[in-house]
């Protein structure tokens, strides 16, 4: 068995170094464990050792040679025949074989200084185009607002009732779980640093200011965004696949006043609502752990939470909740109607609409959180 393990022998001869190949150079051999490990060493130690010089070949000790292992043995040679080759007609077959159909391997470069100018002017181009699309989207939406404003019966109520529905009364169950163990871990984690200073009253406060301001808007508004914007631009995506869209446009069926609109309405309507929910579950879930691990009790929560957080806070939560629907509904249906008809487009459209939704909420929180800070509230 040993004798048919493929290695090679540098031996000395008359005309130089030479290279004896032996055992059986076959894709069974080659691919056993550690194999091929052994063999690349040995063939770049006897490249280190044989230097510049001429260096001969022999394979006529080879037991079996199959086109794998004469890809090997051509690949080391630089793709090109060694000027020194012993070998019979059989393996000089295989060999001319493997030399004629084989295909250079791609040479990996690092991008030059142009290259990758070029590069980034290509990514400018790709964010500016989005860019225009979101702010077409946009305005177009605007003008539909009036339009609604002007001829409140031609609106589309049956959409928006049922965007409503799916969007927003189907998102409790898992918006309420989420936000009350948040709730429990921040009180938990919280309870464990006040505990030290003897500050455990002042657990209201933070979880108050937190949870109202700042965690349940933008919990609700990261949840909504993974699942509802992702459906956005999944349903749009897939209209566009069966050729829906291009139907609509055939029919003169405004594509903003029936798809966009709707959407937009119900998340603005849908995200503060769903915030206020979330933000009471986790409220909820930060009391009762509060009760447990501190002993504050859930009366004393619930009259010193109005005293801890103003009303502006309140205000502030569900006014960014109005922002982060419209924005999710605009990215969503930004993506749905730039997939291209085919079901890749539509996967990675609907990856990018989710990853691009959460972006922007944080982003325009950062936003939210630098302006009124600065404002005094």
């Amino acid at each position: 068995m040993e004798e048919s393990i493929p290695r090679i022998a540098l031996e000395p001869t008359s005309d130089g170094p030479c290279v004896r190949v032996l055992g059986r150079w076959t894709a069974a051999m080659l691919t056993g464990p550690g194999a091929w490990e052994a063999l690349t060493g040995a063939l770049q130690a006897q490249a280190v050792a044989a230097g510049e010089g001429g260096i001969g070949w022999d394979l006529r000790g080879l037991q079996r040679l199959d086109h794998l292992g004469a890809q090997v043995l051509w690949n080391h040679w630089g793709r090109q025949w060694p000027a020194r080759l012993e070998a019979m007609a059989d393996q000089r077959a295989v060999l001319e074989r493997v030399a004629r159909y084989a295909v250079a391997p791609p040479v990996h470069r690092r991008p030059t200084l142009w290259q990758r100018f070029l590069r980034l002017g290509s990514l400018l181009f790709k964010v500016t185009d989005h860019g225009q699309d979101l702010l077409r989207l946009v305005g177009q939406l605007m003008l539909d607002l009036i339009r609604l404003a002007r001829t409140p019966r031609e609106g589309p109520w049956r959409d928006i009732s049922g965007h409503l529905y799916h969007i927003g009364a189907t998102a409790l169950p898992i918006t309420a779980l989420v936000g009350f163990l948040i709730g429990v871990v921040l009180a938990y984690l919280t309870s464990q640093q006040l505990r030290q200073f003897g500050a455990e009253i002042f657990i209201v406060n933070i979880l108050g200011l937190s949870l109202i301001r700042e965690l349940g808007p933008v919990l609700a508004a990261v949840l909504i965004a993974g699942r509802s914007g992702s459906a956005i631009t999944a349903q749009i995506g897939v209209m566009r696949v069966t050729e829906e869209l291009d139907a609509m446009r055939v029919m003169g069926i405004p594509r903003g006043f029936r798809l966009v609109l709707p959407r937009a309405l119900a998340l603005a309507v849908a995200m503060p609502l769903l915030t206020l929910w979330t933000t009471l579950a986790a409220l909820f879930g930060g009391m009762l752990s509060a009760d447990l691990v501190l002993g504050i009790t859930p009366a004393y929560f619930v009259n010193n939470l109005p005293r801890a957080v103003p009303i502006a806070n309140l205000t502030l939560a569900m006014s960014k909740s109005v922002v982060f629907g419209v924005l999710i509904a605009l990215v969503g249906c930004h993506y749905g109607l730039r997939v291209k008809p085919n079901t890749e487009s539509l996967g990675q459209g609907t990856t990018a609409s989710v990853v691009t939704s959460i972006t922007v909420v944080i982003l325009v929180d950062a936003l939210f959180a630098v302006l009124f800070k600065n404002l005094g509230i």
